[in-house]
């Protein structure tokens, strides 16, 4: 007897921010085939992060803060409408209205539509040149108008506040922030860490104005913003204006259909996130929870979220209130508070560390029963991740003003309940990560892809790894620490081993301090090794067999199986004859070109039978190779500086030119890319690189440990107004000091943070000297520049070494017709080969 299918239900999601897609991710941890979903959104793209939308300044692009790829919406059959939002819900019928003025009829309805920025109605708030902070179209607008501004005020001293000051000063304008409130971030620190976060504020070149509030803005003739009026009676001429004043929760679609709200905002939902209709639910920002309590924070968000959808899919789990913590990084000073941090509970106690000279400020607020309630964290919040997680547990196992001093004793992470919340952005306790070791996951890569800890806002790594090699150790595991199966040692190690013994051969280091034969994690790393000890040609005997794929052709394998030829072009600066050798090279070979970021021309399709003649006619033009194929210096990029630019202060372009020249060919761990900025408007984007120099009146600043990619991380201010001499000195030193140290295939951005005391204790190494090894690292980086040579023009000159260069060994000369291209745009592309997809990981 045939049994007729039930029709599918339909979930319809209005709203795609961070919470929309948690929610959809949740939902989808498992198959959910009687489910249609539909997701009406009403921004252009979909969700990205905006934890992170300030790195969208720095050069992190629009894909890089993406968090929904076309491949999760077409595997579980999403049908997300952008530029589509909800206008209407009929309740009675069950349907909701869009912009586009279709009618979608929901057996479920889930409302994420977050929040909307509260504007002060205060005369010109609606002025040309007035912005707010909240999405990416928001942060492009403003960066237009800086473009052509010289003075901003930011409007709030909260944490967007302080972002967006962050970006008007990185785009070069004089900042002004005006919080109402007597202290900055009011909410979160309290008033000794308020000053202490003004004072260093103020340093770094901005003016804050609190206890003000905005009373008007005034326009100039051409209409735009001119001036701003505070309360206190202060005149500030300004042409850029943002408020970040605060969010009101986007709760209209609730109220025009009859939903419950509260008196100050917010769809009333209850312990599973159900509205008084129990077809709608209500999550994140728009929502007012059970506790009563609107949460602007992604961490309730998700939580929230996550209930949302084990209700409607399995009808349980409930929230009933969040952890409001919050660690950042803002403006350059690391700030962090946690629980109950202005000690309003009844018997409650602080305790104090301050060292004013140091910029370190941190409390912690202890109750009568010696819990820990809560604290503040300013200047210094290395702790964070380790005191946030004995909230609300057992009374304290030491006494609390051990776990502040800076050379305390016994303050690790085992006196944890396994209640502890360990990452707050998932809800992961210490319990789930220990039965995730327990499982069988047996590395912190594998644990985060378990339980997602640590995949977040990324604070509680440290924490993470420390517990997981705790439950290791617990269990009898040893963690492996060495390099790969066939060597114990780092790579570290195996660093100084090579340099002292004066190895210059593979062979020679397995035999004498490994094992086996090596394999393909082993022999690449001790390769780099060798060659940031100028150990010969990469391609000369031995070290041939030990090189990645694209160092075996030097040159980049692309889609389709052909290569990349990227020339230098130091520091972005090329002659017109230069340009015109390039192009006759990408005109004479059918190769396709492209301009990137990096301020070098690439140019794609090259076969590899064509390489050598490629790179001869580039050699004899001057050009030598921009190894963008190793692991080694990419580009210095650079502005125009002081010789074009009528802002700039030093000369950016010389500068770049003279880094890149002296530290091309140099092979590292991983990839270093570098920039240099002749002023503070920063169009080098060089906080954003392994190394970045920003020019001053009276120098140079020097910015370390930034990257952008999937894990974007601003550089930190390493030395201030450095003379070039010493700029040069410290960049030498901090370059060879990663190069000993780091681990394989670890940026500078990881490695800084990993070192025991961070960026306090890489100055002291290379500016004070504090491990007595300068000399050593100076004497490295002449070793390396005395011993640099053109790898290609090196290869061009040996036949032995050009005889590689062939697609079939046993048939030189005989191109590979897999190889094949297509028109497009006036160019080529690869063709596109039918088949499955093949997911390749980095």
């Amino acid at each position: 007897m045939h049994t007729p299918t039930a029709p599918p239900r339909d979930l319809v999601l209005v709203g795609h921010g961070m919470v929309g897609q948690r929610f959809l991710e949740a939902f989808h941890e498992r198959p959910r085939p009687g489910w249609r979903v539909t997701v009406l959104a009403e921004e252009s793209r979909p969700a990205y992060d905006r934890v992170h939308l300030t790195s969208w300044f720095s050069g992190t692009t629009d894909a890089e803060l993406s968090l929904c790829t076309p491949e999760f919406l077409a595997e579980h059959g999403i049908d997300l409408r952008l530029g589509e939002p909800a206008t209407a819900i009929d309740r009675e019928r069950r349907t909701l209205t869009t912009a586009a003025g279709r009618t979608l009829r929901y057996d479920a309805l889930v409302l994420a539509t977050g929040s909307y920025p509260f504007v002060p109605p205060v005369p010109g708030h609606d002025l040309g040149g007035c912005h707010v902070y909240r999405t990416l179209d928001d942060l492009a607008a403003i960066k237009a108008d800086a473009a052509r501004a010289r003075t901003g005020a930011v409007v709030g001293g909260g944490l967007l506040g302080l972002e967006a000051a962050g970006a008007l000063r990185a785009s070069g304008l004089r900042t002004h922030v005006v919080e109402f409130a007597p202290r900055l971030m009011a909410l979160q620190v309290d008033e000794a860490g308020g000053l202490l976060l003004r004072r260093k504020i103020e340093e770094l070149g901005v003016t804050v104005h609190t206890g003000a509030g905005t009373e008007a803005i005034t326009a100039g003739p051409d209409g735009r913003v001119r001036s701003m009026l505070l309360s206190d009676g202060t005149e500030l001429d300004v042409d850029l204006v943002v408020f970040s004043a605060g969010v009101r929760p986007r709760d209209q679609l609730a109220r025009a259909c009859g939903l419950p709200v509260g008196a100050r905002g917010g769809i009333v939902v209850d312990a599973s996130c159900r509205t008084a209709d129990p077809h709608i639910r209500a999550i994140g920002e728009c929502a007012r929870a059970a506790d009563g309590r609107v949460y602007g924070l992604v961490a309730p968000g998700y939580a929230m979220a996550e209930t949302a959808a084990r209700q409607l899919a399995e009808g349980e789990g409930e929230f009933t209130g969040a952890d409001t913590s919050t660690k950042l990084k803002l403006l350059g000073v690391d700030v962090a508070s946690f629980g109950d941090a202005h000690g309003t509970t009844e018997g409650a106690l602080d305790v104090v560390y301050a060292n004013s000279r140091a910029g370190v400020y941190k409390k912690l607020v202890v109750g009568a029963d010696g819990r820990l309630l809560g604290g503040v964290l300013v200047g210094d919040t290395d702790d964070y991740a380790t005191l946030r997680p004995l909230l609300a547990g057992a009374p304290l196992a030491v006494p609390p003003e051990r776990l502040l001093l800076p050379d305390r004793t016994g303050a690790g992470p085992a006196p944890l309940p396994d209640e502890a919340i360990v990452c707050s952005c998932h809800n992961v306790s210490k319990a789930a990560v220990r039965q995730a070791v327990a499982d069988g996951s047996a590395s912190v890569p594998e644990v985060k892809k378990c339980t997602k800890a640590g995949t977040g806002c990324g604070s509680c790594e440290k924490l993470l790894g420390t517990l997981v090699a705790d439950e290791l150790a617990a269990r009898g595991v040893t963690a492996a620490r060495g390099l790969c199966e066939h060597f114990t040692h780092t790579r570290a190690e195996l660093y100084e081993i090579v340099r002292v013994k004066g190895i210059t051969a593979f062979s020679r280091l397995i035999d004498e301090h490994g094992s086996g034969e090596g394999c393909q994690i082993c022999k690449p790393a001790v390769a780099s090794i060798l060659a940031s000890l100028a150990n010969g040609h990469i391609l000369d005997g031995e070290q041939a067999a030990l090189q990645d794929t694209n160092d075996h052709f030097l040159a980049n394998i692309q889609r389709g199986g052909s290569y990349s030829v990227v020339p230098r072009i130091p520091g972005g600066e090329i002659t017109p004859e230069g340009l015109i050798t390039i192009g006759e090279i990408a005109r004479d070979f059918g190769l396709y070109t492209k301009i990137t970021g990096g301020q070098r021309i690439d140019m794609f399709g090259a076969r590899v039978d064509d390489l050598p003649r490629i790179w001869r006619r580039l050699v004899d033009a001057g050009f030598e190779s921009g190894h963008a194929y190793g692991k080694a210096l990419r580009t210095v990029k650079s502005c125009v500086g002081e010789t074009w630019c009528r802002y700039g202060v030093q000369d950016s372009v010389g500068l770049a030119v003279e880094l890149e020249l002296r530290y091309r060919g140099l092979r590292a761990p991983h990839k270093i890319k570098a920039a240099v900025s002749g002023c503070a408007r920063e169009c080098a984007e060089a906080q954003s690189k392994d190394f970045g120099v920003i020019a001053t009146a009276e120098g140079w600043n020097l910015y370390v440990g930034g990257n952008g990619g999937t894990t974007p991380r601003h550089a930190d201010l390493i030395a201030a107004d450095l003379d070039r001499a010493t700029l040069i000195r410290t960049i030498d030193r901090f370059l060879m000091f990663y190069i000993r140290t780091a681990d394989r295939l670890e940026r500078t951005a990881p490695w800084v943070a990993r070192l025991d005391g961070g960026l306090d204790h890489l100055r002291d190494v290379i500016m004070d000297d504090s491990l007595g090894v300068c000399a050593e690292l100076d004497e490295l980086m002449l070793r390396h520049t005395a011993a640099y040579e053109d790898e290609w023009a090196a290869t061009l000159a040996d036949p032995r070494r050009l005889s590689r260069f062939v697609s079939f060994v046993n048939a030189p000369g005989v191109p590979d017709p897999a190889v094949r291209f297509t028109p497009e745009r006036g160019q080529i592309r690869p063709v596109r080969v039918a088949g499955p997809r093949l997911e390749v990981r980095a």
